[in-house]
């Protein structure tokens, strides 16, 4: 590891907070990804989290394996395996800090502070918006679609949610599959399948859930999860690039690139 006495817990393992761990792990620096103990990923193919689900996974050339206790969290983050574990509430007493610069990235995109507060660690980095920077964090990295996406704010906030999906291939917020009843999600085709519109995907208590288009099933939400009616339970891609299922998103690199570009820019500062 080019930076040892550094390390960076990352609060959320779905696709974003992947691709902050892809840049963060190419260039160096040990980390953690901290997720629930069901995590709600849609896009799991290509999300940490999944090594909740089963133990382990490999991302590209991302290798995670969930952990049970913080020590051998420590261990792990300093090889070539990222440790996955559950902790949905960050407590600092678990990650000492006698030997290491503490770098928090809130990766949960909850588009509202849930619990993130500017002194958990030496440097805190917030994705997205529902943060103003100086105040709840360091940093804040733009995660919305356009000109600004992975630019570093140090002061002020991300651009406000719209509550809409980014348009990808002209399709917008009819790409997202939504839970048609509350109960309990069961898939009839899986993450990477060429659907046309109207194809039945799965259900939720016993109704459809269909494809809105023809396209690729791009995420599904890990099955036999619990939800409410109107939760995002699946995503799918009008592009049929089956290949794009599996690697990494150009959005999440353009973040993590901008979380790399903070703590670099922090710790030049630093010194």
């Amino acid at each position: 590891m080019l930076f040892p006495n550094h390390l960076v817990l990352i609060r959320g393992g779905g696709d974003i907070a992947t691709g902050v761990a892809y840049r963060l792990h190419k260039a160096g620096f040990p980390l953690i990804v901290l997720e629930l103990e069901r995590p709600l990923v849609i896009r799991r193919t290509v999300a940490l989290a999944t090594a909740v689900l089963q133990e382990q996974v490999t991302i590209e050339d991302l290798h995670a394996q969930l952990v049970q206790t913080p020590e051998q969290a420590l261990n792990l983050a300093q090889t070539g395996t990222i440790p996955v574990f559950v902790a949905p509430q960050l407590d600092n007493g678990q990650w000492p800090t006698s030997n290491h610069h503490l770098i928090i990235v809130d990766a949960r995109l909850a588009k509202r502070n849930l619990d993130t507060t500017i002194d958990q660690g030496d440097l805190v980095i917030t994705l997205g918006p529902g943060f103003t920077a100086g105040v709840d964090c360091h940093a804040i990295i733009e995660t919305m679609r356009g000109h600004t996406l992975g630019r570093v704010i140090w002061h002020g906030s991300a651009l406000p949610n719209t509550g809409m999906p980014g348009i990808i291939a002209g399709k917008g917020k009819e790409r997202v599959l939504r839970a048609p009843a509350a109960g309990i999600v069961n898939w009839q085709l899986k993450i990477g399948d060429l659907v046309e519109a109207g194809d039945v995907i799965g259900t939720v208590n016993g109704q459809p859930v269909s494809a809105p288009f023809a396209g690729v099933v791009r995420g599904l939400i890990a099955p036999e999860t619990a939800v409410t009616q109107g939760f995002k339970i699946g995503d799918v891609d009008a592009r049929k690039e089956i290949d794009a299922c599996f690697t990494i998103s150009d959005k999440a690199l353009a973040i993590g690139g901008g979380v790399l570009e903070a703590i670099l820019t922090w710790m030049n500062k630093s010194e």
